[in-house]
């Protein structure tokens, strides 16, 4: 689809019901995503009272469950093989399949290393995902820490974010002293 739209209620649910009337990931605009969340944003910065207010409510929800609905049955249509179909997959969906491709990718990588005895290839596996940095923020202050990659960090303030050694983000995640921050945030 070449041609952007605009979208109201009635386009999504027309969206929605093709695509679950079909077995394949139908075409669909590439802005399909955007233009929810314009939308969305739309009617949630508008002050309605009344009546209006507890519609708005109502739309605001069908629009949620009819988008979820429709993502969820684009990804499970796009998983279905045993490799994911990327054609008519917006980048939105892309972004979701990819970690799952990966996760795929990974467990295969455990399962043959495991299987054939490669001992050296599950150490390292091991040794990589516990030396990766996690990007977190403090909720509250804290002293300075001995890293596990033996570097020192800190101190850190209320807000202060920073990138830390897997292990050492776990421990102050599991205190409640830091929350992991993903990139979207």
């Amino acid at each position: 689809m070449s041609e952007t739209k605009k979208i109201d209620v009635n386009s999504l649910y027309a969206t929605l019901l093709r695509e679950i009337e079909n077995d394949t990931v139908q075409e669909v605009d590439p802005k399909l995503y955007h233009n929810i969340a314009e939308f969305l944003g739309n009617i949630k910065n508008h002050d309605y009272d009344g009546i209006e207010s507890k519609i708005t409510e109502s739309l605001v929800k069908m629009i949620n469950e009819m988008t979820t609905l429709l993502l969820k049955i684009r990804i499970e249509k796009a998983t279905s093989l045993d490799d994911i179909d990327y054609s008519n997959l917006l980048d939105e969906e892309r972004f979701v399949l990819d970690s799952e491709d990966e996760m795929r990718q990974r467990k295969d990588t455990v399962l043959s290393a495991t299987l054939n005895g490669r001992l050296k290839l599950l150490e390292t596996v091991g040794e990589n995902h516990r030396a990766r940095s996690i990007v977190v923020r403090f909720l509250k202050p804290i002293d300075q820490i001995m890293g596990t990659d033996l570097q020192s960090y800190g101190p850190f303030d209320a807000e202060d974010v920073a990138t830390l050694p897997f292990e050492n983000a776990l421990s102050l995640i599991s205190k409640k002293v830091a929350i992991k921050v993903s990139w979207e945030d």
